[in-house]
């Protein structure tokens, strides 16, 4: 990478630096990458030797925080039993095709979709081998 005074990550001296950003609990936390696709590839293997087809990873936040992101990989035909929407929710769907139904209400989430979670009890049903990312940031 060509250094760059403008550009984050380097000083215009050569060196490169590390990035810092406020973080949720620990408010000085080093800004970080993490490969999605292939945490769900991982994750994938191991959703198809659990009994309940499924398989998910915290990565980002958790219960203490306010914010919480799981990456989550279903096996063709599992699902998520009805359960509440502790806050406001989304799911991205990686890959794959799943169904979130609530209230007698389905909506179907294909590659690339974001699917509103509603403030209501629900399900996730996977139509395919999916990968989906939850987003659940926790009511005050």
């Amino acid at each position: 990478m060509v250094d760059d005074p403008c550009r984050p990550g380097t000083t215009g001296t050569g060196l490169r630096v590390s990035l810092t950003g406020a973080r949720l609990g620990d408010h000085i936390g080093r800004m970080e990458k993490l490969s999605l696709d292939a945490l769900a590839r991982e994750l994938m293997k191991a959703a198809t030797a659990a009994p309940a087809g499924r398989s998910a990873r915290t990565v980002y936040g958790g219960h203490e925080h306010v914010l919480r992101q799981t990456l989550m990989a279903l096996t063709a035909g599992s699902l998520m039993s009805e359960h509440e929407n502790p806050g406001e929710a989304t799911v991205q769907v990686l890959y794959g095709r799943v169904r979130l139904v609530a209230d007698a209400v389905s909506w179907e989430g294909r590659d690339g979709d974001l699917l509103i979670v509603p403030q209501a009890r629900h399900t996730l049903h996977a139509l395919e081998d999916a990968a989906v990312l939850l987003t659940v940031a926790k009511l005050p």
